[in-house]
């Protein structure tokens, strides 16, 4: 009963969880700013390294537990843990080369478009008029959040060179295909009966021990001031941690597909805190894509026509109901049984004798 009450709102609240973590990932790029001396792959490996061990350590039991399945699914947790390991270094150099908005916008951007694919070619899962409507809405908003930081870039306040800025993008690209690798894995994991918990623990466990030699060479800046260590502390436990336990969350209720384009919030988020706490100045042209970034974000979470049909079909009957019907077949199976116990076994049908030809006695055989 309480498994079909949480299937039933678990679209819902699949999408609420993925749109909370997207909001701590928009504060990525903003932290990053406060501790200028660190290298991109230094923060990338501090908040995915520390991030994802920590996941495997708090879901270490739930591992355990499920041991059996992910070791017959060691393929995938080796494809997702690699994807987690990749990501956080194209990521953080891409917007590192091409500005934090650019950067963010195409990693993120290209991630709903690379699931896509993987669930079309892998799982042969068709892709519905609403994603799609979603997805393009999604994806013209990040456009306009690019174009107008090109536009920056174009007056002079941009992040660097063109060559730089290409490298970014073609990193961002990266990133958004290795983002949309490890949630497919994860997902995989989740729909083939690991929790949520154990297969994001142990994908992003391995990812994060991947990321060990990178932190090793590359993080002595982090321990260099009070602050660089904070920044990297707060990466490690709030956008990827905390972040990453609310999309598991989402994945075991949503398809990575929706997930990865409800993740289109970030990007949008990364702006407004741009613009709010960095100084940034963002035009008009990059508003416009942020409320785009928005409706794509209202096509995919208002409940379908149908869903609200059964709602309201079925509002505050199946508790009751259900309940009711539960007992009632408890009590009837229990009182069937005890019954059986108390009544004699009835004898068994007596057999009449036969004779030589197989039939009852004094019946005449006519062969």
């Amino acid at each position: 009963m309480e498994r079909a009450g949480r299937t039933a709102a678990g679209p819902g609240a699949g999408a609420l969880a993925v749109l909370l973590a997207s909001v701590l990932w928009g504060t990525t790029g903003t932290a990053a700013t406060f501790a200028p001396q660190v290298g991109p792959l230094a923060i990338g490996a501090a908040a995915m390294g520390l991030g994802g061990l920590l996941q495997a350590l708090v879901a270490g039991r739930r591992i355990a537990q499920a041991r059996a399945a992910l070791r017959a699914q060691w393929r995938i947790v080796l494809v997702g843990g690699s994807g987690v390991a990749l990501y956080p270094l194209a990521f953080y150099t891409s917007m590192h080369l091409a500005g934090v908005a650019v950067g963010t916008v195409v990693s993120i951007g290209s991630a709903p478009l690379a699931s896509a694919l993987i669930e079309r070619i892998v799982d042969r899962q068709r892709l519905s008029r609403r994603w799609m409507t979603g997805a393009a809405l999604g994806v013209a908003g990040t456009v306009l959040l690019c174009a107008a930081e090109a536009a920056q870039g174009g007056s002079g306040t941009g992040a660097g060179s063109a060559g730089q800025t290409v490298a970014g993008v073609g990193l961002g690209l990266v990133a958004g295909v290795t983002y949309a690798v490890y949630a497919w894995a994860a997902h995989r994991l989740i729909t083939r009966g690991v929790t949520s918990r154990a297969a994001m623990g142990a994908v992003f466990g391995l990812g994060g021990l991947m990321l060990v030699p990178v932190l090793l060479a590359t993080g002595a800046p982090l321990v260099a001031s009070w602050t660089n260590a904070g920044v990297g502390l707060y990466m490690a436990l709030v956008p990827m941690f905390t972040g990453y336990v609310l999309f598991g969350f989402g994945l075991s209720r949503i398809p990575v597909s929706t997930a990865t384009t409800l993740s289109l919030l970030e990007p949008a988020v990364a702006a407004v805190f741009a613009v709010l706490v960095v100084g940034e100045h963002l035009p008009a042209l990059g508003w416009a894509g942020i409320v785009l970034v928005i409706a794509c974000l209202g096509v995919l979470t208002a409940p379908s026509r149908r869903l609200r049909a059964t709602r309201r079909a079925t509002a505050g009957k199946p508790m009751a109901e259900s309940a009711v019907s539960a007992a009632s077949s408890d009590r009837v199976a229990r009182a069937r049984d005890h019954l059986a116990e108390l009544l004699p076994e009835p004898p068994p049908p007596a057999v009449p004798p036969q004779n030589r030809t197989g039939g009852p006695t004094g019946q005449v055989s006519h062969t």
